[in-house]
């Protein structure tokens, strides 16, 4: 095992489980962050640093970067989007998290520093449209993001660049695009759409109603990236030159009703839809453009939307079955 200490803020939520699994099987040495209690880890390794601290703290950035040489920053107060929609000054705060870790980052001397933005930070009239065009990473300008989330991304990194032109920290900063996967939240009001689809029909199944309630008119459009690939790019690009941010989703959209379709087959079912246009559905249409990350990279997210649900609804279905509680 290397001698080099990395952390992972945010280690105890669904992306940063994995990257720390990942990681550590790498053999390098690493040091897991997280506000939860250990025992609320979506994942937790015994071959980590695991700690307990609230990086909205500036002390305990600096207690968790001590002796870094490198960061991944995955640390926020999010959700799906009625999360999102729902609670926009509390995403916000989670500026305060990557502030704090950059500050921190110059003062313990950290050799490079990842940032996990979001596709919210795009353009909203870009996003008007079911059909549309695949976004680029400099569709993010003119600003007009997602209210609250997407602004606290976008804000964040601008940052990053900024630390990097005024301090000299090499900074990445990745534009995740609806990342899925078992070892999430499939329940309780943070869940996306693919666990909260992957649960409704479970539920739907298991009771016999035969029914399903979808946010929006079902026509609205998305990509879905699967966990192993989100790790894979996420790790590529901390590895890579590149300074600008950079697009890491798959390029397979689909409808939320095409997503419903996808889960039917998985669990051989066909359910009444009802849709609720009242509920909050985020933009119409979203797909990420992955010329940038395939130059920069050789590269693209590969998982077919099939296969990555077959294994999300699997992993849901046990939890639901074996009786476990969603974190």
């Amino acid at each position: 095992m290397t001698t080099h200490t990395i952390v992972v803020c945010g280690a105890g939520g669904f992306i940063g489980g994995h990257l720390t699994r990942s990681l550590l099987d790498d053999g390098l040495r690493v040091r897991a962050v997280d506000v939860k209690p250990l025992e609320e880890w979506y994942q937790r390794f015994p071959d980590a640093e695991n700690l307990q601290l609230d990086l909205r703290r500036r002390e305990a950035c600096e207690q968790a970067l001590a002796g870094a040489t490198e960061v991944y920053n995955l640390a926020a107060d999010m959700g799906g989007m009625g999360f999102i929609e729902n609670n926009k000054a509390l995403c916000m705060l989670s500026v305060l998290i990557n502030t704090h870790l950059l500050q921190a980052s110059v003062d313990a001397g950290v050799a490079r520093y990842f940032f996990a933005s979001s596709a919210c930070v795009y353009n909203a009239d870009k996003q008007k449209v079911a059909d549309v065009e695949p976004l680029r990473e400099s569709d993010a300008y003119p600003a007009m993001p997602e209210d609250g989330y997407g602004w606290e991304k976008l804000f964040s990194e601008r940052m990053c660049r900024h630390f990097t032109e005024d301090f000299g920290l090499e900074t990445r900063v990745a534009r995740y695009h609806n990342v899925y996967g078992p070892h999430g939240t499939y329940d309780g009001g943070r869940e996306k759409a693919p666990a909260a689809i992957c649960r409704k029909v479970i539920e739907a199944k298991a009771s016999g109603s035969n029914r399903i309630e979808i946010w929006g008119d079902g026509k609205q459009t998305r990509s879905f990236t699967y966990i192993t690939d989100c790790v894979y790019g996420t790790k590529a690009l901390m590895r890579s030159d590149v300074r600008e941010p950079l697009n890491i989703g798959s390029s397979e959209m689909v409808s939320i009703d095409g997503l419903v379709s996808i889960v039917e087959t998985i669990a051989g079912v066909r359910l009444e839809r009802r849709y609720d246009t009242s509920a909050p559905k985020g933009v119409n249409g979203r797909n990420s453009d992955n010329t940038l990350v395939k130059a920069a990279l050789g590269w693209e997210p590969d998982v077919p939307l099939a296969i990555g649900m077959e294994q999300t609804y699997r992993w849901i279905d046990q939890q639901i079955r074996c009786g476990t509680v969603a974190a």
